[in-house]
C-alpha cells in the first residue's frame, strides 16, 4: 500500500452494502469514515456555528447551500486523524461540489469507487429486512432468515419491517439515486478516476476487489 495519503469517495446506491464496506474499509486502511450525513447531525447537535447555519436551511425546508457543506467537510478533514488521507461516504452529490473539492484534493490523488448492484437485488435486501426491535440486530427473509420467523436469533426478540423497507419507496429512492449520481459518474469517468466495483458479489470479494482499486 502506498505511504501517501490515501484520498477514497465512495459512491453507491443504498442497499449495495456501501455504508458496511465504508466501515471495515476505513478499519483496514487505518483513515477515518466520513459520512456527509453523520457531519450534519454532530454538527447541528453541537450547535456549532455551521451546524446552526445547516439547522436553518433544514428547518426553512431549503437544500443546504454547496458552500456550507464543503465548509463543514473541510473543517472536518483539517483534522489530524485526516493527515494520512480518509474515506468520504455520500460526497460529493453535485458536480459543483466535485469540482471545489477536486481543486483542493487534486484528481490525481483521489480513488473514486462506485459500488455497482443491480436494482433487483437492492430491492430484495432492502424490502427484506427484517430488525429487532429489542436488541436491534438485523436479518433478511431471502438472504439471512431467522430460524424461528418472526423471532431474534439473539434475544428472541420480534422482528419488525420499518414502513419505508417496503417494494415501492425502494424504487423511488433508487430512481432518485440513478438520477443524481449518473452525472458524478459521468464526470469522475471522463477523469479516468473511476473503478466500478460489483456490489452484487459476497461481501468478501467485493471488501477484496475496493482494496485491490486502491492500492
Amino acid at each position: 500500500m502506498s505511504t501517501s495519503p490515501i484520498y477514497v469517495i465512495l459512491l453507491g446506491p443504498p442497499g449495495s452494502g456501501k455504508g458496511t464496506q465504508a466501515i471495515t474499509l476505513s478499519e483496514k486502511l487505518n483513515i477515518p469514515h466520513i459520512s456527509t450525513g453523520d457531519l450534519f447531525r454532530d454538527n447541528i447537535k453541537r450547535n456549532s456555528p455551521l451546524g446552526l447555519k445547516a439547522k436553518w436551511y433544514i428547518e426553512q425546508g431549503q437544500l443546504t447551500p454547496d458552500t456550507l457543506v464543503l465548509e463543514m467537510l473541510f473543517d472536518r478533514l483539517s483534522l489530524d486523524d485526516c493527515k494520512n488521507g480518509f474515506l468520504l461516504d455520500g460526497f460529493p452529490r453535485t458536480i459543483a461540489q466535485a469540482e471545489i473539492f477536486g481543486e483542493k484534493y487534486l484528481d490525481s490523488n483521489l480513488k473514486v469507487l462506485n459500488l455497482v448492484a443491480s436494482d433487483a437485488l437492492i430491492t430484495k435486501r432492502i424490502e427484506g429486512r427484517l430488525t429487532c426491535q429489542v436488541c436491534g440486530k438485523t436479518f433478511n427473509k431471502y438472504f439471512s432468515p431467522p430460524q424461528l420467523e418472526g423471532l431474534c436469533d439473539q434475544c428472541q426478540g420480534y422482528l419488525y419491517q420499518r414502513a419505508d423497507d417496503n417494494e415501492n419507496i425502494v424504487h423511488e429512492r433508487l430512481k432518485n439515486y440513478h438520477a443524481l449520481s449518473s452525472p458524478l459518474i459521468a464526470y469522475y469517468s471522463e477523469k479516468s478516476i473511476l473503478k466500478h466495483i460489483n456490489g452484487d458479489a459476497p461481501p468478501a470479494r467485493v471488501q477484496e476487489d475496493l482494496i485491490n482499486n486502491i492500492k
